[in-house]
């Protein structure tokens, strides 16, 4: 038998009857390959059992897997145990439980897992089922996806079953137990006798026949793990395996409708197609099941075509010849092997003859009752599902998610529905929006049913206390307290006694605020005075000054610009206060900066107009002439001067002078600088058309 366990999966059963005893027994631990601690056993199955245990070297919890003592001489079963470790150790997919090790220890072998916290599907299956569509078809979608990885990588899994899917705590879904897994290609037959290879439930008919799998296998064995999903129930049922292999061979399970009418035609039609008899009418591959499974959860038309045929209706399939049903095993009865065609539903052998009782119209009438009668019992149930007959029609509810609450409870009340709206804690942004809707758009109700909306209520906004005044210990206290974050700045003051007190808080007191908020605090403290650097400030540029200071803890400000003959243009000529003065910590210092020497404006008022200009260009000046005119003194005389004379202006500043001539009808004003060169012809006062062209 497989290495699978009751009910499946490693991590045990949660109801009674399935778990072993919770401890070891008191004694010390065994520890395998010096590395493994065993503390308790959480499974058994057939040919192994599971114990949770502590891998020592990298301080974790695993589940290791050991083949019972007895079968471990056996070269069949220890080959089969290998070949699970390899098949596993070689994939490595988030849906697959992964194996970490293998190897022998006293006298039998063991696989090393990772421990999954969490319960097998066939436990969900039996307390929980029918699950609703979505949540069928998404744990399915993730088997499906883990199946395809393990196919793509030339392993087919042959015993899927919910015992062997994991759900975790969070809701991930792992694929457990590869113990007949087997690499595609290879040549092992599956028709060992004393070996049941796979699970009679879900087996696949080539399966069940012992003919070649595939991939296509294991997407039989999955559209039955759905069935039972949506259903509660598998498709097939029997006093033994044998008989139940036989049906996967012979007979058409009842559609999932027609179990839970609840069931959306598009999903049905998918599950139907996995179950197709022959694997050449299922999904060609798993990814191609899953993304079917994608479509429909996505509300979107699926490939799957609609089902024709169920058990309800007869049918003549016959069993193709020598089906050997692989489910030979203690206690069960050898392979049976059939000659020939074995009749379904009353077909009579080939060769022979039926003859009708002499009252034969009695099984047609019972019959036809049963019939009518089956078919009133539709009738009703399905009027009911409409309306009728007292019965609340069925609906499928509106995708609201993501949409404003209001706005879903009103979109759902007009169906009939009743919603009920609980909130969580969430972001602003989606604050109001409906995040889950429980039963979904894809789940049947009828009207009147709840449907459970989570909606984001965005942060959770809590009272800002006021702690102005208060000490600062006291205050960061109460804000963290109250679920803010602190931020402190500093306020200097002279007085002792306000020192470490709460000067002000931002944002303000006494009103809500989302959870988390950062509150910043001003807080006085006491000035310390400290000397006015005067070493890379004076003399240098301003930059280098105002990196020298900001690293002393004082704020830099440019006071003012100044000549200097000393220092040049752009340095810094001193501070204030003053260098090496002791200043209080964190105030202001002003720098004071060289703006170059500086030109100081000649005296050239009452001097002849040549003579000026020569001033004025060695002072390296430039100069700006207006014409008046004017007989007070003489033509060609400077009369009037702007700046005044001594004035300190930059080097190339001009100088406007006025200078009389001789009564014209124009008076042109003519600007120089000390670098401009011309020539004076026809001008001035000598000449007669008023415009001066001046050399300066």
């Amino acid at each position: 038998m497989s290495s699978t366990f009751p009910s499946g999966g490693y991590p045990g059963e949660r109801g009674p009857g399935n778990r072993l005893p919770p401890t070891m027994p008191e004694t010390p631990p065994p520890v395998y390959n010096g590395r493994y601690e065993l503390n308790r056993q959480i499974a058994r199955g057939g040919t192994a059992q599971v114990y949770l245990a502590h891998d020592l070297l990298l301080d974790r919890p695993v589940a290791l897997k050991m083949l019972f003592p007895e079968l471990s001489s056996d070269h069949s079963f220890v080959e089969r145990f290998r070949r699970e470790a390899q098949a596993a150790a070689n994939l490595s997919h988030p849906n697959i439980v992964p194996v970490f090790d293998w190897g022998e220890a006293d006298r039998t072998y063991y696989i090393v897992m990772e421990y999954v916290d969490g319960e097998p599907l066939s436990s969900i299956i039996r307390t929980q089922a029918p699950l609703s569509p979505t949540r069928a078809a998404a744990i399915a979608a993730d088997i499906a996806k883990a199946l395809s990885y393990a196919h793509r990588h030339g392993v087919v899994h042959r015993d899927v079953k919910p015992g062997n899917v994991l759900i975790t705590v969070d809701g991930q879904v792992k694929v457990a137990d590869f113990g007949i897994a087997r690499a595609i290609g290879q040549s092992e037959t599956v028709t060992q006798t004393g070996l049941v290879m796979g699970t009679a439930t879900y087996f696949s008919p080539e399966q069940a026949q012992g003919l070649g799998v595939d991939g296509r296998s294991d997407v039989y064995a999955l559209g039955v793990v759905l069935y039972e999903m949506v259903t509660g129930r598998p498709p097939f049922t029997a006093d033994t395996p044998v008989a139940i292999a036989y049906k996967h061979v012979s007979e058409t399970p009842a559609l999932p409708s027609e179990i839970e009418p609840r069931v959306p035609r598009d999903l049905e039609a998918i599950i139907m197609q996995a179950m197709a008899k022959q694997p050449q009418a299922r999904y060609a591959t798993a990814q191609d099941f899953h993304d079917d499974l994608e479509r429909f959860m996505r509300g979107q038309p699926v490939l799957a075509a609609a089902p024709t045929a169920s058990a309800s209706a007869p049918q003549t399939m016959a069993v193709p010849t020598n089906p050997t049903l692989v489910l030979t095993a203690a206690g069960m009865t050898a392979p049976t092997t059939v000659q020939e065609t074995v009749p379904v539903s009353g077909q009579a052998p080939s060769g022979g003859r039926t003859e009708l009782p002499k009252r034969r119209w009695v099984p047609w009438a019972v019959s036809a009752l049963v019939l009518l009668a089956g078919l009133g019992v539709i009738v009703y149930f399905v009027g009911r599902n409409l309306g009728y007959w007292g019965g609340k029609p069925s609906v499928y509810p509106r995708n609201v998610v993501g949409m404003p609450y209001r706005q879903a409870e009103k979109l759902l009340g007009k169906q009939g529905l009743d919603p009920k709206v609980s909130f969580i804690v969430g972001t602003a942004a989606d604050a109001g929006d409906v995040q889950r809707e429980t039963p979904g758009y894809s789940d049947l109700v009828k009207q009147g049913d709840r449907v459970y909306l989570t909606v984001d209520g965005g942060p959770t906004r809590v009272f800002l206390p006021y702690v102005t005044g208060q000490s600062f210990t006291v205050a960061d206290t109460t804000l963290r307290n109250s679920g803010f974050q602190v931020k402190v700045a500093g306020a200097a003051t002279t007085d002792p006694a306000l020192i470490g007190t709460v000067q002000n808080e931002y944002p303000p007191s006494g009103s809500d605020y989302p959870k988390g908020t950062i509150v910043t605090l001003t807080v006085y403290k006491g000035l310390v005075n400290v000397t006015v650097p005067s070493k890379n400030v004076v003399g240098e540029p301003i930059a280098t000054a105002r990196n020298t200071l900001n690293a002393a803890d004082f704020l830099v400000e440019v006071g003012r610009y100044t000549y200097s003959n000393t220092y040049p243009q752009g340095v810094v000529i001193t501070t204030y206060p003053r260098p090496g003065q002791l200043t209080p910590k964190g105030s202001t210092v002003d720098l004071i900066v060289s703006n170059g020497p500086a030109a100081i404006v000649p005296a050239v008022q009452y001097k002849q107009l040549a003579q000026a200009e020569t001033l004025l260009s060695n002072a390296k000046l430039a100069y700006s002439i207006t014409y008046v005119n004017n007989t007070a003194f003489s033509p060609g005389y400077v009369t009037s001067q702007s700046p005044n004379p001594g004035t300190q202006v930059n080097p190339g500043s001009t100088v406007d002078i006025t200078v009389e001539q001789v009564p014209t009808t124009t008076t042109t004003s003519t600007t120089t600088s000390p670098s401009t060169s011309g020539t004076s012809g026809n001008s001035g006062p000598s000449g007669n058309s008023g415009i001066s062209s001046i050399t300066g």
